[in-house]
């Protein structure tokens, strides 16, 4: 299905917000995971393709042409208004889906399937942990509306910097530690260093942590290994890799993933 630009927002220097309306969005059915995402497929520029497509209209179009799929988590559906909330990561003029949300302006088109997606915060614990980057806030915000009132939530979050940091509604009792690496030497150990020196509330909880390849691997086997969190309690993906290109770390997920199973 597509639908077409009705919004932009620059949430943070590195976030931008746009709000999908019309289009085939009236049959668009929302999934109850709080993760749930989108495939969505972005056309480089100068393809001469243009959206709504078939697959049969990119017969004989040139790989570097065609359109790259790419997730997206869903931030928000409105189902009174049909809207449909995408949170972006942008760092510059780089990669496809980054570049269009930059350009995008009301009236554009995007094309995509689904939504899928498997987490939502479990009713029958105590409390919450919800572990991430930029890549993950969209899914923890969408989490975070979701929580019960006054359900005890620890959000460690990194970010660039202060301008980065996002406003994270919510009815439960939420604690965020926002991490930042600007000034810091070693960005890769930032976030799994501050989950484990964490004092962890009394009580049951799930885990939600998703983001950078590497983080998330040290914070899974901390968790796995020393807080002895069961993995039928977690959700803990990769998204992508530290000096990977989307295309690269696509082509070596899957080993990766297989590999971190092994840690613990």
């Amino acid at each position: 299905m597509y639908a077409e630009v009705r919004s932009v927002e620059r949430l943070t220097p590195s976030m931008i917000r746009i709000v999908l309306s019309g289009g085939e969005l009236h049959a668009f059915e929302p999934s109850s995971a709080t993760d749930a995402y989108i495939n969505a497929r972005f056309l480089p520029l100068n393809s001469p393709i243009s959206v709504p497509f078939t697959d049969d209209d990119l017969d004989g179009v040139d790989a570097e042409l065609r359109p790259k799929p790419r997730r997206f988590t869903v931030r928000r559906w409105n189902a009174d208004a049909s809207e449909l909330t995408i949170d972006f990561v942008a760092h510059g003029d780089v990669g496809f889906a980054g570049s269009w949300a930059q350009r995008a302006k009301p009236g554009d088109r995007l094309q995509f399937s689904g939504p899928s997606g498997s987490y939502r915060p479990s009713i029958d614990v105590d409390w919450h942990l919800m572990v991430g980057d930029e890549s993950a806030l969209p899914a923890i915000g969408a989490a975070l509306e979701a929580i019960e009132p006054g359900r005890q939530v620890q959000v460690v979050a990194v970010v660039d910097d202060a301008g980065c940091e996002l406003d994270l509604p919510s009815r439960g009792d939420v604690s965020i530690t926002w991490l930042h690496r600007e000034g810091v030497d070693d960005i890769e150990a930032l976030l799994p260093n501050s989950v484990a020196a964490m004092t962890f509330p009394e009580g049951s909880f799930d885990v939600f942590v998703h983001g950078e390849a590497a983080e998330v691997r040290a914070v899974r086997k901390h968790l796995l290994a020393e807080r002895g969190v069961s993995s039928d309690r977690a959700s803990i993906s990769p998204y992508w890799r530290r000096t990977y290109t989307d295309e690269a770390w696509r082509e070596i997920k899957r080993d990766w993933v297989a590999d971190q199973a092994n840690d613990v």
